[in-house]
């Protein structure tokens, strides 16, 4: 079960290095008016969009299996995991989200400014933040 809940944390982490990362090009995107860079930030963030959907992909499956296989999370007491399967939602969402917003930038459509993806970037600071202490802290 520890190989398993370190392969969990360390994909987690992976696929959160992007969620940070890929809406900082947006902020550079969404300020950026020359054409030659604004393909290179592109292609960056085409790239990163996908390496981060390859981690999140067993950064899910080894919580799940956590969670199935081994039973973490399961009977009385463990409001948490299901506070945390929230997070987890939430942050697929993000994720997707995220690559909505890229084939807007490739479409040349975004509205949106580099202040607004600012804050948009927040998001997964505050999921991380979430997650971390509910199965840390396990508060109900």
């Amino acid at each position: 079960m520890l190989w398993i809940k370190s392969l969990h944390i360390v994909f987690v982490a992976s696929w959160f290095a992007g969620l940070f990362y890929l809406p900082r090009i947006f902020v550079n995107l969404a300020m950026e008016s020359e054409p030659v860079a604004t393909t290179r930030l592109l292609m960056m963030a085409r790239k990163l969009y996908r390496f981060m959907t390859v981690l999140a992909i067993p950064a899910v499956a080894f919580g799940l299996w956590l969670w199935l296989g081994y039973g973490i999370g399961k009977g009385p007491g463990n409001g948490w995991l299901h506070a945390k399967l929230v997070v987890v939602l939430l942050m697929l969402g993000y994720h997707h989200a995220c690559g909505l917003m890229l084939k807007k930038f490739e479409l040349g459509r975004n509205t949106r400014s580099h202040t607004w993806f600012r804050w948009f970037n927040e998001i997964p600071v505050l999921a991380l933040l979430a997650a971390v202490v509910l199965v840390v802290v396990k508060p109900f």
